[in-house]
């Protein structure tokens, strides 16, 4: 089964995070709804707390359908549509025939006076949150529609109106109030203000929100793409030099830093190759591989390269770790620990290991537009030379008197000393009491 396009990918995660936003905002829709309702009802008085309480009930019913349907598979693109719409129309209607103040019988035209409009701008938050422009544009278009829709519908029915273009041109204030707070005042300019800033704000949060989905949409698929490419060009260079390598594009600056280096090679191995076919060698490494590179990246190293039946891996470069020594002894016990208790395709295999520390030089090296991470240095050589050394003290791992050194006093036993080409002073050799033991199978 092959990878979706990333675009693909990233267009599902954008989804997804449209339904939890759109979630969210009903949620707050509801606790308002709550909230509305019980000021209301308790501001109001008991004449008007059940039409209150009954209407927040509707609202608060519609609010938890439109949750339980997103992410069903009843749910749609225009599903979100048709709630605004409906919250809308319930929101207007209750403008325009709901009594203003049915105690006083003040004309209905009055509501106008009241903080209602507003509410309408709490439509909006809950289309906010939905991350779709479109929304937005649809909310803002038909809250207008609706509040100029009641108002329109009030004002047809008054017998006399009176507008701002009844007051003379320089009122007093008591001519400005007389008409200001008549019954028969209607203020359909300023009605329509209203609609207008409504229409602009949303308008506005629509272009905020199509940048911001555009600017979400493009990381989001460059996240998927990076970590495509990391997870490819990871199966041929370590994940740690894959990632340091997108980041630089292509960059690795050469290194020069005391390291621990690790060297394991599997017992035995002409012998396997020998009884078993190619097929059954490949599949025995690959899993042997999988688990030690594990192992090793759990314990912060970086597996370098992989060399026939041998794997080759540092500590501290390229990722740094000051505590690398202890770090690849540790990876050092579990990876014998690891062919002690599990087969790979159904093989038993014994390893040996050897651990330098010291000066290490690394970086990317090759040509013919070939290249691959490498390190080099004296700990490098000596590593491979005790993992070598290993079967002439009957042991797993033998490690240097440079590693010893980093770690605490009483981890390794001392188990004798060697002479190295190359080195001037013999090496002193360390061990696990555990690993000092004859390790079966013949040499490679």
């Amino acid at each position: 089964m092959t990878d979706q396009n990333p675009a693909i990918q990233s267009q599902d995660l954008f989804n997804a995070a449209e339904q939890a936003g759109l979630k969210l905002a009903i949620k707050g829709r509801l606790v308002t709804v709550i909230l509305l309702t019980t000021l209301m009802a308790i501001t109001r008085g008991p004449d008007r707390a059940a039409d209150y309480i009954l209407a927040g009930l509707l609202f608060a019913g519609l609010g938890i359908a439109h949750y339980l349907l997103i992410g069903s598979r009843f749910d749609r693109s225009w599903v979100k549509y048709v709630f605004i719409t409906i919250d809308v129309g319930l929101l207007s209607a209750a403008v325009a025939l709901m009594p203003a103040a049915p105690i006083t019988d003040i004309p209905q035209i009055m509501i106008f006076r009241f903080s209602v409009f507003p509410i309408y701008f709490l439509l909006l938050g809950v289309a906010a949150f939905s991350f779709s422009p479109g929304l937005l544009l649809w909310t803002g278009v038909l809250g207008a529609a609706g509040w100029m829709g009641a108002f329109l519908w009030i004002r047809s029915d008054m017998d006399r109106v009176l507008e701002w273009t009844s007051m003379s041109t320089s009122p007093t204030p008591d001519q400005f109030l007389g008409i200001f707070l008549n019954p028969e005042f209607a203020g359909t300019g300023s009605r329509m203000q209203e609609a207008a800033i409504f229409v602009v704000v949303a308008i506005l949060l629509a272009i905020v929100m199509h940048r911001a989905r555009q600017t979400v949409r493009r990381q989001l698929v460059a996240e998927r793409e990076n970590s495509l490419i990391s997870q490819m060009f990871g199966r041929f260079v370590p994940a740690a030099v894959a990632q340091s390598m997108i980041k630089g594009e292509g960059a690795l600056d050469p290194v020069e830093r005391a390291a621990t280096v690790l060297f394991t090679d599997v017992a035995g191995f002409t012998s396997l190759t020998e009884t078993k076919g190619p097929r059954a060698v490949v599949d025995t490494f690959n899993a042997f591989f999988d688990a030690s590179s594990q192992i090793i990246g759990k314990h912060n190293g970086v597996v370098t390269q992989f060399l026939g039946d041998a794997i080759l891996a540092t500590f501290n470069v390229p990722i740094e770790d000051e505590q690398h020594a202890q770090r690849a002894l540790d990876a050092a016990r579990d990876l014998i620990e690891l062919t002690k208790t599990e087969t790979f395709a159904g093989e038993h295999l014994n390893i040996r290991i050897g651990l330098s520390s010291g000066p290490v030089v690394a970086g990317n090296v090759g040509g013919g537009g070939r290249q691959s991470y490498t390190v080099y240095g004296d700990a490098v050589n000596l590593a491979a030379r005790l993992e070598s050394l290993n079967k002439e003290y009957g042991t797993s791992l033998l490690v240097s008197q440079s590693t010893a050194e980093q770690v605490p006093e009483g981890a390794l036993q001392r188990i004798g000393e060697t002479e190295v080409r190359g080195l001037s002073e013999p090496v002193g050799l360390y061990s696990l009491k555990s690993c000092s033991q004859q390790v079966s199978g013949t040499a490679s």
